[in-house]
């Protein structure tokens, strides 16, 4: 395979970890691969630069020098995607579509979309800036999710280390998943978090309830996944009347407690997969579905995936 250069861009205000996480990762493959990747870094004029914590960093070379167009064109996220240089916004324009992948870490997104090479895909970014990006570029259809997104040859991600799950998936499409599994013990992370895994756990995804019976009622569904979850028993347990608990459970908590459920469920359930070597049938059980079949259908409705497929492609393999 030839050698496939990977361009990282780079600007004043950049988030630095946007930068660093992918580059170890390619990094790492080609130490397991050598002759594999090209790993290069540009400002727009070549000049160093100061990212978003005070780190400087000093490019390989300018963008506006460039010879060859990359492999890979990742862009990250930072600050510096508030008030971005047009002429940067310019380049990308005009370089973007040239890569066989498109990149972007985070708010980098924004700078894609600026540049116009989002219009009509589906893309991800950071949880706190998407609805600023559906605002401002109407024409992207904005997932606020998903940890990273695949359209075509343009790939975005959502907060900083998410760039890292994308980076991994990308060594795995190029080297296979043995390459990126010994990347990703090298790094002590999982291989991988799928694409289609939310940004926000279901404890952080609803809000905390301000009333210490529901507070204590969503500890108890964290913790006991296979209970008796219905409406009626976690109504008993907070001292109210069923109608009256899931009106105040959804004012307080932002879901209602069967969507609620549904989440901690299929979480539980995923980490099982990933962590232990208990059969579908156990899993399905003690996370609460009761049977394989109703965790399969779980499985395939939010994740696009069967149990077993699921622990297939993301559970590490044993170390050897």
């Amino acid at each position: 395979m030839a050698q496939r250069t990977v361009l990282v861009v780079l600007f004043d205000d950049v988030q630095s970890l946007d930068v660093t996480g992918p580059v170890e990762v390619f990094a790492g493959a080609e130490k397991h691969t050598p002759g594999t990747y090209r790993i290069r870094t540009a400002s727009l004029d070549g000049a160093p630069v100061r990212t978003s914590s005070g780190l400087t960093v000093v490019p390989d070379q300018a963008l506006t020098s460039a010879s060859e167009d990359p492999d890979t064109l990742i862009v990250p996220g930072g600050q510096g995607t508030r008030r971005p240089d047009r002429h940067l916004v310019e380049w990308l324009g005009g370089h973007g579509p040239r890569a066989r992948r498109l990149v972007s870490v985070c708010t980098g997104a924004i700078l894609l979309a600026r540049a116009g090479l989002l219009d009509g895909r589906r893309a991800t970014t950071h949880w706190a800036y998407s609805d600023r990006l559906a605002r401002d570029h109407p024409a992207v259809d904005v997932d606020p999710d998903p940890i990273y997104i695949r359209d075509g040859h343009v790939a975005t991600s959502a907060g900083v280390t998410s760039g890292i799950d994308l980076a991994l998936a990308l060594i795995e499409e190029d080297l296979g998943r043995d390459a990126a599994l010994t990347v990703a013990r090298h790094l002590v992370v999982f291989l991988r978090r799928p694409g289609n895994q939310a940004q926000f756990s279901a404890q952080l995804a609803a809000q905390t309830a301000r009333r210490e019976p529901l507070r204590e009622v969503q500890q108890w569904i964290t913790e006991h996944p296979g209970a008796d979850l219905s409406v009626e028993s976690l109504a008993a347990r907070a001292g109210f009347s069923p109608r009256h608990f899931a009106r105040s459970f959804q004012a307080e908590t932002g879901t209602t407690p069967g969507r609620y459920v549904d989440r901690v469920r299929l979480e539980h359930a995923r980490r099982l997969l990933e962590d232990t070597g208990d059969g579908i049938e156990e899993v399905s059980r003690v996370s609460g579905y009761g049977t394989p079949e109703a965790m399969r259908r779980a499985f395939v409705r939010t994740l696009g995936t069967s149990p077993a497929e699921y622990r297939r492609r993301f559970r590490p393999a044993p170390v050897q």
